[in-house]
Protein backbone atom coordinates (compact mmCIF):
# COMPACT_ATOMS: atom_id res chain seq x y z
CA UNK A 1 0.00 0.00 0.00
CA UNK A 2 0.75 3.77 -0.53
CA UNK A 3 -0.61 7.12 0.44
CA UNK A 4 -2.53 9.13 -1.98
CA UNK A 5 -4.62 12.16 -1.78
CA UNK A 6 -8.45 10.98 -2.31
CA UNK A 7 -11.37 13.23 -3.83
CA UNK A 8 -14.49 12.06 -2.00
CA UNK A 9 -15.95 15.18 -3.05
CA UNK A 10 -16.18 18.89 -2.30
CA UNK A 11 -14.26 20.34 0.47
CA UNK A 12 -13.82 16.35 0.69
CA UNK A 13 -9.92 15.33 0.19
CA UNK A 14 -8.75 12.73 2.38
CA UNK A 15 -5.08 11.07 3.07
CA UNK A 16 -5.49 7.41 2.48
CA UNK A 17 -3.85 4.34 2.27
CA UNK A 18 -4.27 2.84 -1.40
CA UNK A 19 -2.65 -0.24 -3.86
CA UNK A 20 0.39 0.16 -5.52
CA UNK A 21 -0.13 -0.13 -9.23
CA UNK A 22 1.25 -2.56 -11.36
CA UNK A 23 1.85 -2.31 -15.08
CA UNK A 24 -0.06 -4.81 -17.58
CA UNK A 25 0.25 -4.90 -21.08
CA UNK A 26 1.52 -1.43 -22.70
CA UNK A 27 1.16 0.26 -19.61
CA UNK A 28 3.75 2.47 -17.65
CA UNK A 29 4.43 2.76 -14.14
CA UNK A 30 6.18 5.91 -12.52
CA UNK A 31 7.22 7.29 -9.71
CA UNK A 32 6.20 10.43 -9.06
CA UNK A 33 8.77 12.92 -8.92
CA UNK A 34 6.32 16.30 -9.00
CA UNK A 35 2.63 17.33 -9.61
CA UNK A 36 0.91 20.19 -10.14
CA UNK A 37 -1.59 21.84 -8.79
CA UNK A 38 -3.90 23.80 -10.87
CA UNK A 39 -6.66 25.88 -10.86
CA UNK A 40 -8.94 23.40 -12.20
CA UNK A 41 -8.10 21.46 -9.61
CA UNK A 42 -9.22 23.98 -6.85
CA UNK A 43 -12.39 25.03 -8.80
CA UNK A 44 -13.09 20.90 -8.29
CA UNK A 45 -11.97 21.08 -4.71
CA UNK A 46 -14.69 23.94 -3.84
CA UNK A 47 -17.28 22.38 -6.04
CA UNK A 48 -17.85 24.35 -8.55
CA UNK A 49 -20.82 22.91 -10.78
CA UNK A 50 -19.05 22.62 -14.02
CA UNK A 51 -17.13 20.06 -12.40
CA UNK A 52 -19.69 18.43 -10.28
CA UNK A 53 -22.70 18.98 -12.10
CA UNK A 54 -26.09 20.02 -11.28
CA UNK A 55 -29.68 19.86 -12.62
CA UNK A 56 -28.86 20.53 -15.84
CA UNK A 57 -25.98 18.75 -16.33
CA UNK A 58 -23.16 16.16 -15.30
CA UNK A 59 -20.27 17.49 -14.08
CA UNK A 60 -16.39 16.04 -15.17
CA UNK A 61 -15.96 14.44 -12.09
CA UNK A 62 -15.98 10.94 -11.45
CA UNK A 63 -15.33 10.33 -7.59
CA UNK A 64 -13.33 8.91 -5.55
CA UNK A 65 -10.22 9.29 -7.27
CA UNK A 66 -6.77 10.48 -7.19
CA UNK A 67 -6.35 14.46 -8.38
CA UNK A 68 -3.60 15.70 -10.72
CA UNK A 69 -2.86 15.83 -14.15
CA UNK A 70 0.18 18.24 -13.94
CA UNK A 71 2.86 15.49 -13.21
CA UNK A 72 6.26 13.33 -14.17
CA UNK A 73 8.20 10.44 -12.72
CA UNK A 74 10.61 8.23 -12.88
CA UNK A 75 9.95 5.00 -15.41
CA UNK A 76 10.07 1.49 -13.00
CA UNK A 77 7.82 -0.75 -14.69
CA UNK A 78 6.77 -1.20 -18.26
CA UNK A 79 4.11 -3.89 -19.28
CA UNK A 80 4.75 -5.58 -22.39
CA UNK A 81 5.18 -3.26 -25.26
CA UNK A 82 5.53 -0.38 -23.68
CA UNK A 83 9.52 0.41 -23.86
CA UNK A 84 9.03 -0.29 -27.52
CA UNK A 85 5.88 2.14 -28.42
CA UNK A 86 7.16 4.97 -26.07
CA UNK A 87 10.58 4.72 -26.60
CA UNK A 88 11.00 4.51 -22.51
CA UNK A 89 13.72 2.18 -20.10
CA UNK A 90 13.72 1.79 -16.77
CA UNK A 91 15.01 5.53 -15.46
CA UNK A 92 13.33 7.86 -17.89
CA UNK A 93 11.73 10.82 -17.03
CA UNK A 94 8.20 10.59 -18.70
CA UNK A 95 5.20 12.23 -18.62
CA UNK A 96 1.49 11.28 -20.17
CA UNK A 97 -0.86 13.79 -21.95
CA UNK A 98 -3.74 14.81 -19.66
CA UNK A 99 -6.03 12.79 -22.06
CA UNK A 100 -6.34 9.14 -22.05
CA UNK A 101 -8.13 8.92 -25.16
CA UNK A 102 -10.38 5.81 -26.78
CA UNK A 103 -8.66 5.52 -30.22
CA UNK A 104 -11.89 4.41 -31.66
CA UNK A 105 -14.57 6.85 -31.54
CA UNK A 106 -15.12 9.41 -34.38
CA UNK A 107 -12.59 12.06 -33.30
CA UNK A 108 -9.92 9.69 -32.36
CA UNK A 109 -10.12 7.83 -35.74
CA UNK A 110 -9.78 11.58 -37.31
CA UNK A 111 -6.37 11.99 -35.26
CA UNK A 112 -8.32 14.63 -33.30
CA UNK A 113 -8.16 12.85 -29.81
CA UNK A 114 -8.05 15.60 -27.71
CA UNK A 115 -12.13 15.49 -28.44
CA UNK A 116 -12.24 12.00 -28.00
CA UNK A 117 -16.00 11.01 -27.26
CA UNK A 118 -15.51 8.66 -24.53
CA UNK A 119 -11.81 9.56 -22.88
CA UNK A 120 -10.88 9.69 -19.69
CA UNK A 121 -8.80 12.67 -17.67
CA UNK A 122 -5.95 11.92 -15.36
CA UNK A 123 -7.15 13.07 -11.66
CA UNK A 124 -10.89 13.44 -11.96
CA UNK A 125 -12.25 9.79 -13.33
CA UNK A 126 -12.10 7.10 -11.24
CA UNK A 127 -10.71 5.02 -14.44
CA UNK A 128 -7.48 6.85 -14.41
CA UNK A 129 -6.16 8.35 -10.67
CA UNK A 130 -3.52 11.16 -10.90
CA UNK A 131 -0.17 12.37 -9.41
CA UNK A 132 -0.76 13.44 -5.77
CA UNK A 133 0.54 9.94 -4.93
CA UNK A 134 4.18 8.26 -5.20
CA UNK A 135 3.64 6.00 -7.56
CA UNK A 136 0.96 6.13 -10.57
CA UNK A 137 -0.06 3.87 -13.78
CA UNK A 138 -0.20 5.27 -17.08
CA UNK A 139 -2.92 3.21 -19.02
CA UNK A 140 -2.26 1.14 -22.13
CA UNK A 141 -3.94 4.07 -24.39
CA UNK A 142 -2.19 7.17 -22.80
CA UNK A 143 -0.08 9.31 -24.92
CA UNK A 144 3.85 8.90 -23.24
CA UNK A 145 6.37 10.77 -23.94
CA UNK A 146 10.37 10.47 -22.63
CA UNK A 147 11.66 13.85 -21.12
CA UNK A 148 15.65 14.53 -21.84
CA UNK A 149 17.30 13.28 -18.95
CA UNK A 150 18.86 17.02 -17.77
CA UNK A 151 15.31 18.50 -17.36
CA UNK A 152 15.05 18.45 -13.74
CA UNK A 153 11.76 16.71 -12.03
CA UNK A 154 10.38 19.95 -11.15
CA UNK A 155 10.29 21.48 -14.58
CA UNK A 156 8.87 18.66 -16.02
CA UNK A 157 6.13 19.31 -14.20
CA UNK A 158 5.20 22.40 -16.45
CA UNK A 159 5.09 20.42 -19.78
CA UNK A 160 1.24 19.72 -19.41
CA UNK A 161 -0.29 23.51 -18.72
CA UNK A 162 2.91 24.31 -20.97
CA UNK A 163 1.35 22.26 -23.92
CA UNK A 164 -2.10 23.84 -23.08
CA UNK A 165 -0.81 27.33 -23.63
CA UNK A 166 1.14 26.65 -26.60
CA UNK A 167 -1.96 25.57 -27.81
CA UNK A 168 -3.80 28.17 -27.31
CA UNK A 169 -1.56 30.60 -28.92
CA UNK A 170 -1.91 28.68 -32.11
CA UNK A 171 -5.62 28.83 -32.06
CA UNK A 172 -5.16 32.36 -31.94
CA UNK A 173 -3.33 32.35 -35.41
CA UNK A 174 -1.93 35.50 -34.91
CA UNK A 175 0.54 37.68 -37.57
CA UNK A 176 3.24 39.13 -37.14
CA UNK A 177 1.96 42.72 -36.90
CA UNK A 178 -0.74 41.67 -34.62
CA UNK A 179 -1.62 43.30 -31.49
CA UNK A 180 -2.14 40.24 -29.05
CA UNK A 181 -3.33 40.57 -25.11
CA UNK A 182 -3.48 37.83 -23.06
CA UNK A 183 -5.80 38.17 -20.43
CA UNK A 184 -4.30 36.12 -17.26
CA UNK A 185 -0.82 36.07 -15.71
CA UNK A 186 -1.22 32.48 -13.70
CA UNK A 187 0.54 29.86 -15.11
CA UNK A 188 -0.96 28.98 -18.18
CA UNK A 189 -1.25 32.61 -19.51
CA UNK A 190 2.30 32.82 -18.65
CA UNK A 191 3.16 29.61 -20.81
CA UNK A 192 0.97 31.89 -23.36
CA UNK A 193 3.47 35.10 -23.12
CA UNK A 194 6.21 32.89 -23.73
CA UNK A 195 4.41 30.94 -26.52
CA UNK A 196 3.34 34.21 -27.92
CA UNK A 197 6.69 36.04 -27.82
CA UNK A 198 7.90 33.45 -30.15
CA UNK A 199 5.64 34.28 -32.84
CA UNK A 200 7.17 37.95 -32.74
CA UNK A 201 3.33 39.77 -32.67
CA UNK A 202 3.82 43.88 -32.97
CA UNK A 203 2.41 44.46 -29.47
CA UNK A 204 2.19 41.37 -26.63
CA UNK A 205 -0.45 42.62 -23.65
CA UNK A 206 -0.95 40.92 -20.46
CA UNK A 207 -3.53 41.56 -18.24
CA UNK A 208 -3.86 40.62 -14.40
CA UNK A 209 -5.13 42.29 -11.07
CA UNK A 210 -1.90 41.11 -9.77
CA UNK A 211 1.34 43.28 -10.03
CA UNK A 212 3.45 40.18 -9.05
CA UNK A 213 2.46 38.24 -11.99
CA UNK A 214 2.63 41.12 -14.15
CA UNK A 215 6.16 41.49 -13.39
CA UNK A 216 6.99 37.87 -14.58
CA UNK A 217 4.64 38.73 -17.86
CA UNK A 218 7.12 41.54 -18.85
CA UNK A 219 10.83 38.77 -17.65
CA UNK A 220 8.91 36.34 -20.36
CA UNK A 221 8.16 38.81 -23.15
CA UNK A 222 5.45 40.88 -22.55
CA UNK A 223 5.52 44.59 -23.95
CA UNK A 224 2.77 45.96 -22.11
CA UNK A 225 0.92 44.75 -18.91
CA UNK A 226 -1.91 46.31 -17.36
CA UNK A 227 -3.98 45.85 -13.99
CA UNK A 228 -7.46 46.25 -14.78
CA UNK A 229 -7.84 47.05 -10.92
CA UNK A 230 -6.23 50.02 -11.35
CA UNK A 231 -5.90 50.82 -15.01
CA UNK A 232 -8.27 51.16 -17.81
CA UNK A 233 -7.50 48.10 -19.89
CA UNK A 234 -10.21 48.83 -22.43
CA UNK A 235 -9.28 52.45 -22.85
CA UNK A 236 -5.50 51.57 -22.93
CA UNK A 237 -5.82 48.87 -25.95
CA UNK A 238 -7.89 51.06 -27.30
CA UNK A 239 -5.70 54.25 -27.47
CA UNK A 240 -2.48 51.78 -28.83
CA UNK A 241 -4.39 50.79 -31.60
CA UNK A 242 -6.15 54.33 -32.98
CA UNK A 243 -9.43 52.71 -31.78
CA UNK A 244 -9.62 50.00 -33.26
CA UNK A 245 -9.17 47.05 -30.86
CA UNK A 246 -6.83 44.32 -30.69
CA UNK A 247 -6.58 41.09 -33.34
CA UNK A 248 -6.33 38.54 -30.73
CA UNK A 249 -7.31 38.36 -27.72
CA UNK A 250 -6.84 34.88 -25.71
CA UNK A 251 -9.02 34.37 -21.75
CA UNK A 252 -7.03 33.02 -19.69
CA UNK A 253 -8.28 34.56 -16.16
CA UNK A 254 -11.11 31.98 -15.76
CA UNK A 255 -13.70 34.91 -14.68
CA UNK A 256 -16.58 35.87 -16.76
CA UNK A 257 -15.59 39.27 -16.20
CA UNK A 258 -12.69 38.66 -18.77
CA UNK A 259 -14.99 37.16 -21.71
CA UNK A 260 -16.96 40.41 -21.32
CA UNK A 261 -13.85 42.46 -21.53
CA UNK A 262 -12.51 41.14 -24.20
CA UNK A 263 -15.52 41.48 -26.37
CA UNK A 264 -15.48 44.76 -26.06
CA UNK A 265 -11.62 45.26 -26.18
CA UNK A 266 -11.36 43.26 -29.57
CA UNK A 267 -11.19 44.90 -32.85
CA UNK A 268 -13.89 43.94 -35.65
CA UNK A 269 -12.94 40.64 -37.44
CA UNK A 270 -11.18 39.63 -34.36
CA UNK A 271 -10.08 35.86 -33.06
CA UNK A 272 -11.21 35.29 -29.58
CA UNK A 273 -9.73 32.52 -28.27
CA UNK A 274 -11.52 31.18 -24.97
CA UNK A 275 -8.83 28.98 -23.26
CA UNK A 276 -10.39 28.67 -19.52
CA UNK A 277 -12.59 26.12 -17.54
CA UNK A 278 -15.25 28.26 -15.67
CA UNK A 279 -17.02 27.78 -12.23
CA UNK A 280 -20.15 27.75 -14.20
CA UNK A 281 -21.93 29.01 -17.32
CA UNK A 282 -20.92 32.60 -18.68
CA UNK A 283 -23.37 34.74 -20.72
CA UNK A 284 -22.22 37.28 -22.66
CA UNK A 285 -24.07 39.23 -25.76
CA UNK A 286 -23.81 37.47 -28.81
CA UNK A 287 -24.34 40.21 -31.16
CA UNK A 288 -21.19 41.89 -30.33
CA UNK A 289 -20.00 38.24 -31.65
CA UNK A 290 -22.31 38.18 -34.76
CA UNK A 291 -23.54 41.67 -36.21
CA UNK A 292 -21.71 43.73 -34.75
CA UNK A 293 -17.74 42.38 -35.30
CA UNK A 294 -18.15 39.19 -37.20
CA UNK A 295 -15.35 38.14 -34.77
CA UNK A 296 -13.53 34.59 -35.29
CA UNK A 297 -14.53 32.56 -31.74
CA UNK A 298 -12.03 29.57 -31.24
CA UNK A 299 -12.34 27.48 -28.40
CA UNK A 300 -8.63 26.05 -27.10
CA UNK A 301 -8.67 22.54 -25.50
CA UNK A 302 -5.89 20.65 -23.52
CA UNK A 303 -2.52 20.54 -25.34
CA UNK A 304 -3.13 18.35 -28.67
CA UNK A 305 0.56 17.55 -30.33
CA UNK A 306 2.00 20.11 -28.62
CA UNK A 307 4.08 18.08 -25.91
CA UNK A 308 7.02 18.12 -27.99
CA UNK A 309 7.56 21.56 -28.40
CA UNK A 310 7.21 22.14 -24.93
CA UNK A 311 9.56 19.96 -23.96
CA UNK A 312 11.65 21.51 -26.27
CA UNK A 313 11.06 24.62 -25.05
CA UNK A 314 11.65 23.85 -21.46
CA UNK A 315 14.31 21.58 -22.22
CA UNK A 316 16.44 24.95 -24.15
CA UNK A 317 15.14 27.47 -21.57
CA UNK A 318 12.48 29.15 -23.34
CA UNK A 319 10.74 29.62 -20.16
CA UNK A 320 11.81 31.01 -17.27
CA UNK A 321 10.51 28.25 -15.28
CA UNK A 322 12.15 29.53 -12.08
CA UNK A 323 9.64 32.55 -12.49
CA UNK A 324 6.65 30.65 -12.64
CA UNK A 325 7.09 27.93 -9.95
CA UNK A 326 6.76 29.75 -6.54
CA UNK A 327 6.44 27.01 -4.02
CA UNK A 328 7.09 23.19 -3.67
CA UNK A 329 5.77 21.27 -1.05
CA UNK A 330 5.60 17.65 -0.20
CA UNK A 331 2.39 15.49 -0.98
CA UNK A 332 1.48 15.54 2.65
CA UNK A 333 0.93 19.24 2.79
CA UNK A 334 -1.34 19.17 -0.20
CA UNK A 335 -4.42 21.20 1.82
CA UNK A 336 -1.92 24.05 1.94
CA UNK A 337 -0.99 23.98 -1.50
CA UNK A 338 -4.58 24.24 -2.54
CA UNK A 339 -4.93 27.28 -0.37
CA UNK A 340 -1.88 28.72 -1.45
CA UNK A 341 -3.30 28.55 -5.26
CA UNK A 342 -7.31 29.29 -4.21
CA UNK A 343 -5.79 32.58 -2.95
CA UNK A 344 -3.62 33.69 -5.55
CA UNK A 345 -2.05 36.62 -3.88
CA UNK A 346 1.50 34.83 -3.36
CA UNK A 347 1.86 31.44 -5.67
CA UNK A 348 1.71 31.30 -9.42
CA UNK A 349 2.56 27.41 -9.81
CA UNK A 350 2.46 25.24 -6.35
CA UNK A 351 3.98 21.32 -7.08
CA UNK A 352 3.77 18.70 -4.76
CA UNK A 353 6.75 16.26 -4.63
CA UNK A 354 5.62 12.70 -3.18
Amino acid sequence: MQPAVMCHGPFDYRWEDVPVPTAGPGEVVIDVGACGVCASDVKCYTGAPLFWGDDDREGYVQGPVIPGHEFAGTVVELGDGAAERYGLAIGDTAISEQIVPCGACRYCERGQYWMCQVHDIYGFRRVVHGGWTPRMRFPANARVYKVPDDVPMWKAALIEPLACSIHAVERGEMELGDVVVIAGAGTLGLGMVAAARLKNPASLVVLDMNDRRLDVARTLGADVTLNPGSDDALQAVLDMTDGYGCDVYIEATGHPDAVKQGLMMIRKLGTFVEFSVMREPVTVDWTIIGDTKELNIHGSHLGPYCYPIAIDMIAKGRIDCDRVVTHRLPLAEYAEAIELVRSGAESIKVLLEP
